[in-house]
């Protein structure tokens, strides 16, 4: 029987090269982890030991991976096992096993790719935004982030004017703008240059200002908690648009041997139990949302 996933998972000891603290308990982590740096995709993820301590690993999404063979990735302290991984320092060392899982599978016939991001889902988007750079001039993304703690950077006003985004919503990611790339940050917070509302609203202005040749070249990719992604995949078939989003469930195992991170899933033979962590964590919208 064909094992897709056998030889795709790694084990590997990487040593920390940065540890930043960001504002709301969030971490930025930097680890030389050659293999899973030269192997992952955007949507993938590592399961990480947070502490020698601590046997059970916690899953956190791939944000970027660099030509030096390392890996970043931004988390947020919920529980004992990542406050542990918070206490880790530079130069020590972590058991990453990865990457795991599928990846975003971005739609050459829609170039205009709107990434809709929210809290530690925001990960998944840096990297999707980093691959479709890289392939020159084939793709228009924009990438809209949410979150209701202070965004883990220092926004910047965007220079890039987009239709059916309010002037005064002009906070963006000074990543995305190093990269040439559109984005912009929502909240309910009350954030400086940000949109007072849900992603999707701002999605829906945005979309509701293409004409329609323009909205036809759409897709959509998002991550983030279950109501923001439900919300995404209504607005998706709203409009008609393809829709891929990437689930978070707790784990155990990340390798699909105890069936914890079951979701049902619609398949042409009807309803099926699919683990998040090996079949995806990135899966049809409308396979999940009905």
């Amino acid at each position: 029987m064909n094992k897709p996933h056998r030889n795709t998972i790694f084990v590997e000891q990487g040593k920390i090269l940065a540890h930043q603290a960001c504002d709301g308990e969030q971490y930025i982590l930097t680890v030389h982890a050659p293999q899973m740096a030269e192997r992952a995709k955007p949507g993938q993820f590592a399961h990480i030991q947070c502490a020698t301590s601590l046997p059970m690993r916690r899953p956190i999404s791939i944000m970027r991976t660099h030509t030096n063979g390392s890996v970043d990735f931004l988390y947020k302290v919920f529980g004992e096992g990542t406050r542990l991984l918070s206490q880790q320092k530079v130069d020590e060392t972590l058991s990453l096993m990865g990457p795991i899982g599928n990846c975003f599978e971005p739609h050459m016939d829609k170039p205009r790719a709107l990434l809709i991001g929210g809290g530690v889902g925001i990960p998944p988007m840096v990297f999707l935004a980093d691959q479709l750079r890289a392939i020159k001039g084939a793709y228009q993304p924009f990438v809209i982030m949410g979150s209701e703690v202070p965004f883990p950077f220092k926004p910047e006003p965007s220079r890039f004017m987009l239709p059916g985004v309010p002037a005064e919503v002009i906070a963006a990611m000074p990543l995305m703008e190093d990269w040439g790339i559109a984005s912009r940050l929502a909240s309910l917070q009350g954030y400086p240059g940000c949109y007072e509302g849900y992603v999707t609203d701002l999605a829906r202005t945005w979309l509701d200002a293409l004409d329609d040749q323009q909205r036809g070249e759409v897709a959509v990719f998002a991550c983030g908690p279950h109501p923001m992604l439900e919300a995404v995949a209504t607005l998706a078939k709203q409009y008609h648009l393809p829709c891929q989003v990437s689930m978070e469930e707790f784990m155990a195992c990340a390798v699909g041997g105890c069936a914890g991170c079951v979701v049902q899933v619609q398949t042409p033979s009807g309803p099926a139990m699919k683990r998040v962590c090996v079949d995806g964590p990135v899966f049809d919208a409308k396979t999940v949302f009905l």
